[in-house]
């Protein structure tokens, strides 16, 4: 058996899936201000439910934890617990016209990047040197940044994903130099383009601390519920790490919420293709599935107003959900959040959220109608009409093609969308929607990725895919996948028309079961 967990900015949802995949358990908490508390209390309902209905009748009988947290998102944007990072970049005498953080927004650049270096060093597109690395100008790098009492680290190098060598050499200089310092490698993010990978980098750098924080607080959080099981954190790409991975890279979290609510949805509805409107407290999110995965953004994205290259999702985030205030005829983009159950009207609140509307117009049973009947009936489907306005046209707007598409609605903000939507006549609420997210978190596999620029002479593409597809597939075994089961589920290729010699951009995506025997043992 298998709990999922998924943190949102309102709720806590846990459910217990047992070895076929059937929900034997659900709950749904508020977030607490303090999320780790809001997953113990998530943990302890479930288990209670869970043993009331005799579903689970040994702790023992638990085999895995996969928890989606917005844990780290919530930190950048927040600027919050964020460690004070140094920047190193191998590429003079190249890519000086723009340093490491330009075009960061002031603060967060004030927050994180405290210093940045330009060293010697990279790589061609071809996998040659750009420039030789210099192990003492490493050394006096290292010397500055142990007197400037910096923890963390940011390495980058020119072509990175193609050849690694001098990143990782970098890091071993840097290390000994400097005792216990975090240094994190752009190469392990595996995207072509050097200032987005560098971002992303960055910030995974100054997430490194509060990821040792916080994995040994949700650790402490499941022990203290008797839960021994291992711990698995959600990745944005519909995969699942183990927790020692997740301390090394806690940006992999990004948007892994969303991620869990599109995948927990095509697993509840049985399809594979379709388009998810995910509606919780604070924001309505829709993004496309294709192949029972979410449909990746373009090359790049931004966070925090920083661009980085990272796999994300694709989605349209609305300022709607079940905590939406209403101001006359406006509602959202601001929320009560987690406050929903305090400020809401049908709560005996004083604010007037969606959830208030959506009681008074009959579509939901919450709290006391008796405090939301003198609401005027005009205004409230006149609002309400107008939420699922914007969610046809959201949806429609994510479309990339104009044959029928199966809409799902879920989350537990679902309430507010109608059953109608214009334009889309095919909308389906799967069965407990209401928990997609928590639903995604638990089945979600383990992946591993190649993102790299080869050469492709007459006669050799089959050679190349296939090395590649193989590297894949290491990588999703290094990551945890029970080896028999895992399968290529990705393969672009992108011809660089600018690169000469047959240079083409090739990528691969595989994906497997989770090894839950060897998490075992490691865990023993």
């Amino acid at each position: 058996m298998r709990i999922g967990i998924d943190v949102g900015g309102t709720n806590t949802d846990a459910v217990l899936l047992s070895q076929d995949n059937r929900l034997l358990a659900s709950v749904k908490t508020p977030t607490t201000p303090e999320v780790t508390d809001g997953v113990a209390w998530a943990v302890t309902d479930l288990l209670a439910a869970a043993a009331a209905s005799g579903a689970l009748e040994r702790i023992d009988d638990l085999s895995a934890v996969m928890i989606g947290t917005t844990h780290f998102t919530n930190a950048i944007v927040q600027q919050r617990g964020l460690t004070p990072t140094a920047v190193v970049r191998l590429a003079l005498p190249a890519t000086g016209a723009l340093p490491p953080l330009t075009g960061w927004p002031p603060v967060l650049r004030a927050a994180i990047g405290r210093k940045h270096y330009l060293v010697h060093g990279g790589y061609e597109y071809d996998g040659t040197e750009l420039a030789t690395m210099d192990p003492d100008e490493l050394k006096r790098v290292a010397a500055d940044v142990a007197e400037r009492g910096l923890r963390s680290v940011a390495i980058s190098s020119v072509f990175a994903p193609v050849n690694s060598e001098m990143e990782l050499r970098a890091a071993e200089i840097l290390r000994a130099e400097v005792p216990d310092l975090h240094v994190s490698c752009s190469h392990e993010f595996g995207r072509v383009g050097l200032l987005e990978r560098e971002n992303a980098t960055v910030l995974n750098a100054a997430l490194i601390e509060l990821a040792g924080q916080i994995a040994d607080a949700l650790t402490a959080a499941l022990r203290g519920a008797g839960i021994t099981a291992p711990l698995l954190l959600s990745q944005n790409d519909g995969t699942v790490m183990e927790v020692d991975y997740a301390r090394r890279f806690p940006v992999a979290t990004f948007a892994s919420g969303p991620t869990n609510s599109m995948r927990g949805a095509t697993f509840l509805a049985g399809l594979s293709d379709c388009a998810v409107v995910d509606v919780g407290g604070t924001t309505a999110d829709i993004g496309i599935v294709t192949g029972g995965f979410p449909r990746e953004a373009g090359a790049v994205t931004e966070l925090a107003g920083v661009r980085t290259n990272f796999r994300m999702p694709d989605l349209l985030s609305l300022g709607i959900g079940g905590g939406s205030l209403v101001r006359g005829n406006e509602f959202g983009p601001d929320s009560v959040g987690y406050e929903l159950t305090e400020r809401g009207l049908v709560f005996g609140g004083n604010d007037l959220t969606l959830t208030d509307l959506a009681v008074a117009a009959g579509m939901v049973d919450l709290g006391d109608a008796d405090l939301v009947s003198h609401l005027d009936k005009t205004q409230v489907a006149a609002v309400l009409a107008a939420v699922g306005e914007r969610i046809a046209e959201a949806v429609d707007r994510m479309r990339t093609s104009p044959d029928p598409l199966p809409v799902l609605v879920v989350g537990g903000g679902s309430v507010l969308v109608p059953d109608v939507l214009p334009g889309l006549d095919d909308i389906r609420r799967p069965e407990n929607f209401a928990v997609a997210n928590a639903v995604g978190a638990a089945i979600a596999e383990v992946g591993g990725e190649v993102d790299r620029v080869v050469h492709i002479g007459e006669g050799k593409r089959d050679k190349v895919l296939e090395d590649v597809k193989i590297e894949a597939i290491e990588r999703a075994e290094a990551a945890g996948a029970l080896p028999d089961s895992i399968r290529v589920v990705d393969v672009e290729e992108v011809p660089l028309a600018y690169v000469p010699g047959g240079a083409v951009r090739v990528r691969v995506k595989a994906i497997g079961q989770l090894n839950l025997a060897r998490l075992g043992a490691g865990d023993a």
